[in-house]
């Protein structure tokens, strides 16, 4: 508008010099005051009307705006040439590195003496098959237990369907992918298996932003069981609403969440993973490599987890027997061991620690006052924790999966943070492909046209020029939009990223609860022990996003 209010004023200005020329009168106005005119003029000086005015500075932007629809259908029509391959300059960006540790604040890994983990993906690597394992049992307790229809036993678990980071609206039923600032995707809201249009969303909600009262319903899915939890309150849903079944939208959460937390505490899980361990777990001697540099270096370690100890005793001894020795005991990793911590109420209770004896499967009954090797430790807080071990806050690393259960806590404590995320890794793969980076050079160059054709003049928005360009933007964004969402996920899109390339709810929280991220723990084996982790120069709000300019089809 700026530009184009320069353009009209001089414009407007040579119009009102040019009225009074033919009277023979000196420029006026512009120069203070008018002059007198020549004996010639006239005692009364013919002066636009306002109405007049405002008809020349209509025509003008008219004008300008014809102008402009014009460029900018010829840089569409020039970008659409260099649509048909991708440009060189694409193929020779940097490619971000999948295993490389991202940084939302500084670490110095020198001054890091202690390192802390979770077990369940963090310290354990486990299958697709896992998730399929948890959907089935939790299906079956909701059937067996709540008397859910015999129908639902039919049910399969589709990993195409979830992603990480999901929400569930408990009062309206609906399952949605929200942006870094709390707005609904539009693509990425689901009423059971049926996506909703924009024009159901603007009528369930009114507005695409979740406010303060509405965000009080919504539940975030956050932990290792999330797949399998969205999968199936999405099918049960979608059951009710096929069988035209009144039903309450919180029940729905409340039931398969009571039945995911059942199949957890009760062991089902646990044994159905230890049943069959290569079905489920992942061997890695990377792990041992990272956890032996870090004892070598002289860094404390503890383990801190949810877990019972027989579950991860079975598991660490499987994902590590290839690489330990028979007489080796993977405990001998670590200084600490706690299982069955119940975070997050670790974090802020005042639970004594249990010492738990692995024989007799017991617990005994005196005061814990320090750490002994070889131990195992259940229960416990961190206010107990920190007075046995003396270990203060800025020396200590913790990491985990779940952003509220393990990090949240730490984050407040004092500790850095490192937040263990496996679909970075892959997401990273799709981001570096020169044909996600083509299709979003070919987005941002949309938006951009886009932007500059609303900026036009509004009388222009009646001329079949504006609607036609209009209509082949908006189709060709569209396209684009839905190609990038495909290459991840086809219901929901990326984890870290909406449809159009911002950030997601999900890098929100990874944002504000993570100091360092990474797909593995591992990937530590790439760095060296001292190394300073900076925050990018150039940081956009996630550090592993490449943001691809559209000057890429310009050059």
């Amino acid at each position: 508008m700026a530009t184009l209010r320069r353009l009209i004023i001089p414009f407007r200005s040579s119009l009102l010099r040019t009225s009074y020329s033919h009277y023979g009168c000196k420029e006026g106005f512009l120069g203070g005051g008018y002059h007198r005119c020549s004996s010639i003029a006239s005692s009364e000086p013919k002066v636009l009307k306002f109405e007049d005015e405002e008809k020349l500075l209509g025509n003008a932007k008219d004008s300008l705006s014809v102008e402009e629809i014009s460029k900018i259908r010829e840089e569409y029509n020039a970008a659409k040439e260099k649509f048909l391959k991708i440009p060189d300059a694409l193929k020779q960006m940097p490619k971000m590195n999948p295993k490389g540790i991202y940084v939302n604040k500084n670490v110095r890994l020198d001054s890091i003496q202690v390192y802390g983990f979770d077990y369940d993906y963090t310290l354990a690597h486990y299958s697709s098959n896992l998730q399929c394992l948890i959907y089935e049992l939790a299906k079956h307790h909701l059937v067996n237990e709540f008397k859910y229809p015999d129908t639902c036993l039919e049910f399969k678990y589709d990993p195409t369907f979830p992603i990480r980071g999901l929400y569930y609206d408990k009062s309206k039923g609906c399952l949605m992918k929200l942006d870094f600032f709390g707005s609904i995707e539009l693509d990425g809201c689901y009423y059971g298996r049926r996506k909703l249009s924009r024009e159901e969303i603007d009528e369930m909600y009114g507005t695409r932003h979740i406010g303060r009262d509405q965000a009080r319903e919504l539940v975030c899915l956050m932990d290792f069981f999330c797949f399998s939890e969205a999968c199936l309150i999405a099918d049960i849903v979608q059951h009710f609403v096929d069988a035209k079944l009144e039903f309450d939208a919180r029940y729905v959460y409340e039931d398969v969440n009571r039945a995911i937390q059942f199949v957890h505490n009760s062991g089902l899980v646990h044994r159905g993973i230890l049943a069959d361990p290569p079905r489920y777990l992942v061997k890695n001697d990377q792990l041992l490599r990272f956890l032996r540099m870090l004892k070598d270096k002289g860094k404390k370690l503890f383990l801190l987890t949810n877990s019972p100890f027989y579950f991860v005793d079975g598991g660490m001894r499987f994902m590590l027997q290839d690489s330990l020795g028979q007489q080796d005991s993977w405990k001998e990793l670590f200084d600490v061991v706690i299982a069955k911590a119940n975070k997050p109420e670790f974090y802020k209770s005042d639970h004594p620690f249990r010492c738990y004896d692995v024989e007799k499967d017991t617990l005994a009954f005196t005061k814990v006052d320090a750490f002994l090797p070889g131990k195992i430790y259940y229960h416990g807080c961190l206010k107990a924790f920190l007075q046995i071990t003396k270990w203060k806050g800025p020396e200590v690393i913790y990491f985990g999966d779940h952003l509220f259960s393990d990090l949240r806590g730490p984050s407040k404590a004092g500790w850095r943070t490192a937040a263990i995320i496996h679909e970075l890794k892959s997401e990273i793969m799709i981001q570096n492909d020169n044909s996600y980076r083509f299709e979003q050079a070919k987005f941002h160059i949309m938006q951009e046209l886009l932007g500059r054709l609303h900026a036009t003049a509004t009388s222009s928005m009646t001329s079949e020029a504006y609607k036609s360009l209009l209509r082949e933007l908006n189709d060709e964004r569209q396209k684009t939009r839905y190609k990038m969402k495909g290459m991840f996920n086809k219901s929901f899109g990326a984890t870290f990223l909406t449809d159009t390339g911002q950030e997601s709810a999900f890098a929100y929280h990874i944002h504000q609860y993570a100091d360092i991220y990474t797909s593995k723990p591992e990937n530590f084996l790439y760095y060296p022990p001292e190394a300073w982790l900076h925050v990018p120069y150039d940081i956009k709000i996630m550090p592993h996003h490449l943001k691809v300019s559209s000057n890429l089809f310009r050059t």
